[in-house]
Formats: structure tokens, sequence, C-alpha cells
């Protein structure tokens, strides 16, 4: 390649040149020396070396390109060369004496390849052109300063699902500006740099083909990065890159689907023939043609009772009905077996099973299934969606059904859509509180509000590892004192409220600024326990009782959760037997009493209980005496309840512990009373009043009691206490009056 790179450039230049060639002298010369051509050598008039510029050279002077001379300049300073043509002055000069071209700024090649220049010799002294006038090419060399770049972007393609390998799926071509002449500059290599295993290029066509099997079902678009390099891919080389879009088209690969294996339906025996009974759907995930399913019921059953058709925009089989149906007279339920298979392979296909369901007219909603069981994460943020209920209507199919949840413990959770039967959360959820949530659905025709259908949801609310493990109950632990190092202490169990495929197995490890000057290390068993095993040689309850080890649980989740806890390791003496059942029944207690402090204490024990029951006895005998003074008391309150007879009646027992007692009255109306009589309540207590002032007051009372009708009489027995102490004046109660002193305003009361 190189060497006819080198052939090329020397043709080219013979071409250029050939017209100065003609026009030398050599051609002109006279009669006479045309006659010696062939006996004498005739020497060229112009003479130059090759003459070339690289590209992208900073220039910051003129910078030597080469000379042009002729055979005539004698080197006297009699020759004065002058050029001209492309760039003459501006991009190339020329030493008038020596004939030596300078290039005065940076050129590009991709600009311009070459410049063709016009040089003539011309005598100083005389201006007569001592040579005919030369035409000679500059050439601008290339150098690998231009990206490749891609044509004709964007690339997208389509490809077949399960082409085999090495199908053609589309090519690039990228272009480069540099001189493919010259050197490597120009030739380009491609490569995946995404795309791979599916799809290869060809490293110098740019064709990419497929390289693996590839499926629409899994994917349906790739996104193939290509990347091409200038030099082969040598070291300075420039890339560029670009996407490749390829979708994959659907092969008819894949059989339809039904939603479910058994479906349920109901229809009213009113019902006439063609009308429709429900319809089922299969699903094909090949799309367009690929995915037209055809419906047909097997001969099986109770077939020639229906008819299914398809439809054709929604894929669905309608299901009519062929024969009439009756509620009272013949069965109350149907089986049929239908078929879903691909229009053009019937190969393809699916079966499920149909029952059908005839009820009596005025029926209520029916669920398409028995009971729900619905599932959502326990992270799942409030107001997501859990799943949906469907309920028809057996009499009418163009009843509205409204939905609603019964209230219970759980419907505070969540709620539904009235319209669609779409169960939503209303709280966030915890499975470790509730795993469970039972929910009975209604379904209401909205024209007969009376026919209400019910059905149980159940919703499994689905672990997350948001709980972090903790250390199951653990007993005392304790460490001998004459323990040696690496002796297992005790095994701790750590436990995790989540589920154990989220959690399992924990990870037991110390922080590690206690680890390295740990009393105590914890060695994971790789089974959710760990065991605590001594860091050194012996231990002294004296120096220190009580050691503290601080363990970090982490879980298996993701993200990892984890907790920090502080064990507490008592040392206690073992014994010679060196167990430390001991320490667990007393010993540790033991530890700090010895046999005189428990001496000690036993005694004090004693004289408390000592105290206890003397006081016990002290108080028993203050009871006595109180409650027999208090039983005479009660005793004489309670059997005399009327105002007495005066002294007869106070012989009969001592009223020296009612004047002890200070008797607070309630407040009375304020009277006009006499002012010779003082402190009637003060007489009363004993102090001996004047009899005759006394009765007098009582009769001029007892009178205005009974002339006053504006209110009910009182009994004075209710006013007075007693009558007190040496009274000559007699019962005053109203019942010892007889009847011929009872007046009719008395009798009326």
């Amino acid at each position: 390649m190189r060497i006819l790179s080198t052939w090329n450039s020397i043709l080219l230049e013979l071409y250029i040149l050939w017209p100065c060639i003609m026009s030398m002298s050599f051609f002109n010369l006279p009669a006479q020396e045309l006659k010696l051509e062939n006996h004498v050598r005739v020497k060229r008039g112009w003479s130059w070396e090759p003459l070339h510029v690289t590209e992208e050279q900073e220039v910051k002077k003129p910078m030597y390109v080469g000379q042009l001379k002729t055979d005539s300049d004698g080197h006297d300073g009699a020759i004065r060369y002058v050029l001209f043509g492309d760039g003459a002055g501006t991009i190339f000069v020329m030493n008038e004496y020596s004939g030596k071209i300078s290039v005065l700024k940076k050129l590009d090649r991709e600009e311009k390849p070459f410049y063709t220049l016009r040089a003539q010799a011309i005598n100083r002294f005389t201006g007569v052109p001592v040579e005919a006038e030369s035409e000679f090419v500059i050439k601008v060399l290339d150098i690998n300063d231009n990206e490749p770049k891609f044509n004709n972007e964007p690339y997208i393609a389509d490809v077949s699902e399960m082409s085999s390998k090495g199908t053609y799926v589309t090519q690039v071509i990228a272009t480069d500006k540099d001189d493919p002449t010259h050197g490597n500059n120009a030739r380009l290599v491609y490569s995946i740099l995404q795309g791979q295993p599916q799809f290869s290029i060809e490293i110098k066509s740019g064709i990419i083909r497929v390289d693996s099997q590839i499926d629409r079902e899994t994917k349906a678009q790739y996104q193939v990065i290509v990347q091409v390099k200038d030099m082969i891919g040598d070291i300075g080389a420039l890339s560029a890159t670009t996407t490749v879009v390829i979708n994959v088209l659907d092969v008819n690969d894949n059989a339809p689907k039904f939603q479910q294996k058994t479906y349920e339906m109901s229809i009213i025996e009113s019902v006439t023939i063609g009308e429709i009974v429900g319809t089922i759907l299969a699903d094909d995930i090949d799309i367009g043609k690929n995915a037209e399913i055809i419906y047909s019921i097997e001969e099986r059953g109770d077939y020639n009772m229906f008819n299914i058709n398809t439809d054709s925009l929604t894929q669905e089989g309608i299901i009519t009905l062929n024969k009439l149906v009756d509620f009272e007279s013949r069965s109350r339920r149907y089986n049929i077996q239908v078929r879903a298979e691909n229009k053009y392979n019937p190969e393809l296909f699916d079966t499920a099973t149909i029952r059908v369901y005839v009820v009596d007219v005025d029926e209520p909603p029916v669920f398409l299934e028995r009971e729900y069981v619905m599932e959502i994460l326990e992270s799942s943020a409030v107001g997501s969606h859990v799943g949906s209920v469907t309920a028809k209507d057996p009499d009418d199919t163009d009843t509205i059904i409204r939905y609603s949840i019964l209230k219970n413990k759980h419907y505070r959770l969540f709620d539904i859509h009235p319209s669609n039967g779409s169960i939503f959360t209303l709280k966030s959820l915890d499975r470790e509180v509730d795993l469970w949530h039972n929910l009975t659905v209604t379904a209401t025709e909205a024209k007969t509000p009376a026919y209400v259908s019910y059905v149980h949801v159940y919703i499994r609310v689905m672990d997350v590892n948001d709980n972090a493990p903790q250390f199951q109950s653990i007993s005392d632990i304790y460490v001998c004192e004459k323990a040696r190092l690496g002796q297992p202490v005790h095994t701790v169990t750590a436990i995790d409220k989540d589920e154990p495929n989220l959690s399992h197995p924990f990870s037991f490890t110390q922080p590690q600024d206690e680890y390295t000057n740990a009393n105590f290390t914890i060695t994971d068993n790789r089974d959710n326990t760990a065991t605590i095993l001594t860091a050194q040689d012996g231990y002294s309850s004296q120096d220190n009782l009580l050691f503290y080890l601080t363990v970090i649980i982490s879980d298996n989740g993701t993200p990892s959760l984890s907790s920090t806890s502080t064990l507490t390791i008592k040392v206690c003496d073992c014994g010679i037997d060196n167990n430390t059942e001991f320490c667990g029944k007393g010993g540790f207690f033991f530890k700090f009493v010895n046999s005189g402090a428990i001496v000690g204490i036993s005694i004090f024990i004693l004289l408390v209980l000592v105290l206890a029951l003397l006081v016990h006895v002290r108080c028993r005998k203050n009871q006595n005496r109180i409650s027999e003074k208090g039983e005479d008391l009660k005793e004489n309150i309670v059997t005399y309840d009327d105002e007495g007879g005066g002294e007869e009646d106070t012989e009969a027992f001592d009223i020296t512990g009612l004047r002890q007692q200070t008797v607070m009255r309630e407040r009375k109306p304020k009277r006009t009373i006499r002012t010779d009589i003082q402190s009637m309540y003060r007489l009363s207590l004993g102090l001996g009043p004047d009899v005759a002032i006394f009765k007098e007051f009582l009769s001029e009372k007892l009178e205005e009691a009974n002339t006053d009708t504006s209110v009910l009489p009182l009994d004075y027995l209710h006013c007075y206490a007693f009558e007190g102490t040496g009274s000559p004046s007699g019962s005053l109660s109203s019942l010892s009056f007889t009847e011929t002193n009872v007046s009719e305003t008395d009798l009326y009361y």
C-alpha cells in the first residue's frame, strides 16, 4: 500500500508539472542547437526539491518549505525570483534572491489539500525573464486531527424474535475527513460497547448481527451502543459513538392463557335464548395478529346449553344462552369447558371451566369469587391499591353495583371505591401487629338497596425487613473466678420480629474500640446464636465484680438492620466444681453477706415483729373502750327519739356525755325574740334557767307553730335535742294533748 501511495504521488506531480516541462526553453532552442541534441545533453532550466507542508503546524514566523532556482543563477544577485498563484504573498512568500519558499500561517488539509503556484526568474538589471514561467504544487500533508463521524443517524432497525445466530440486523457507516492515502488516519474499526451478548458487529464493515437468541416477551427493544475508532484502534486514535435502536418483532410463539381456571356466572330463569350469560378473557402475550384468539366450547358436560363467540375488538369470549333454563324444574348449575386457541396456530391453546348458576328473580348481586385473598407489603404508602372485588347482578346486567365495607376492627384501615370495588389503604400497616386483616365487603344494587350480597376479603400483610434483631430473654450471666482464656461463658440467642427468610441469619460483632481491650469476646455460631468467651485467665470479684460486654446484632435483610445491647457478666466463686449453677441459686447474694451479718439481720427482724405485736395489742384495748361508750351512747339515742318527759326520762341515763359534745345547729331565719331571755341554748345545757320565764318562752313558740299555716308544722323534737335538767313544766309534746284541746287546724295537720 505504501509503494502504491508513493507512485500515486509521483504521477500526480508529473501531471501537474507537465505543462511547465513542455514550456521550458529546451523546446525553444535554436535550430543549430537542435541538430546537436543527439550529441550534447541539455540541462533543465528550473530545479526544485519536493514541496510539502504538514497541516495544523503553528507558525509564529515564516517557516521554510523548499527552494526553486534556475541553472542560470550565478549567485551574483542578478536574478530576481517572483512568486505567483494560489496563496502567493498571503500564505506563501519567496525570497527574491535565493528562491526559498516559506509558509506564513497554519494550514488545514481538510480545507485545501494542495496549492498550485507559479515562479518566474527575471534579470534584475534588464527586467528580461531569464527562464519561462514555471508552475509547481505545494502539498499539505495530513495528520490525525479529525474524529470519525457516523452517517445517516439515528439508526433504527427491526429483527424478529427467535432469530438464529448471525442474522443480519443493520449496518452502521462512519467516515473520517483525514487523508485515506496517508497512513492509518482514516482506517476505521467498529465495536459494541452495549448490547452484548445479544448482538455483535463486524469490525471493518460495521454490520450488526444477532449473536444470541432474543425474546420479545422478555425485552421488546434494545439500545445498542456502537463505537468507531480511526488508526485501526491504535494508541492515539480518535473515536465516536452512536446508538442503534433495535426493535424486536413479534413471532407467534405463545399460547393464550385464561385469567382464571374456573369462572362462575349466573343467569335468571327468565332470560331468553341468545342473551349474554357472561364474558371470559384469555391473554396472549404476543401482539398484533399473533394475539388473535378463537373461543369454542368443547363437547362435554352441558355444551349444548350455551354458545360462545369471539369479540374481534376486545378478544373476549361472549357466552350466550342456547336453550331456555328453568330454576324450578331442572338443575340450577351448568358446567361447560371452553377452549381458547390461537387463530393462526391451533396448537397453541388453553382451557377453562365455566359454572353457570340459574337463580330466581329478584336476587342480590353475585361476587365473581366466593372469597378474595389479597396481599400487600407493610411498607406500602397510605392510599396504596390492595386489590379489587367484582360483583354482578344476576337480575339485570345493567344494574349499578355499590360496594362498601362492613364495620369491624379492621375497617378503619381500609376503604373501597363504591363504584369499581377497588380496595385501598387508609392507614399504615404493620405485619408485626396484624398479619391478616379480614374484611366483609357488601355489594348492593343501586336501584334496590334491600338486595345486598357479602364476600369475605382476606388481606395478608407481606413482611419487609423493618425490625432490628434483639436478644432473647437473657438469664443472669456468670463467669467463674478460675475461668481460663477462651473458655465458653454463655450462649445468647437473637430473635427478630420479621420473617426468617428476610432477616436470617443474624451476625454478632463487637464494637471495634471495645474488641481490642475486651475482657470477653463473642463468637458468631452462624445459627442465630453466639457464644461469649473469656479473653483472659481468671477474674477477681474483689477487684471487679461486674463486666459489661457490648454486642452488635445485625440481620441479613435489605437494607440490613442492627441493634446494640450490653450484656452484664457477674464474677462468681464457683466453688471446687467450677460450676456456675451455685451462683444462680444464691451464691451471688451470700457472697456479700457473712454469718455475722445474717445473725444481725435476723435479730432486727425479730425485734420489729415484737414491736408490731405490742402496738397491735394496745390498739385493740383502746378500740374496746371506745366501742363500749359508743354502744351506750348509740343505744340511748336510738331508743329515746321523742322529746322526753323531763326529769323522769333523764334519770334513766347519764347525760354528761352529751354535754361534753358541741352541737352545731343550722342557721335559722332571724325572728323577733324577747330580750329578757338570754342564751336559751346555754341555759338548756344545765345553767339553770328561770322556770317561769322558760315556760313562758316555750308556750309562745308552741302557739306560734300551731297557728302558722304557711308551712308544714314541725315537731319540736327535731328542733331541740333535749329540754334540759330540772324542768318542772312537764311534757311539751303535742302528742300529750287531749281531744278537747285539739282544734280543727291541729286535726288538719
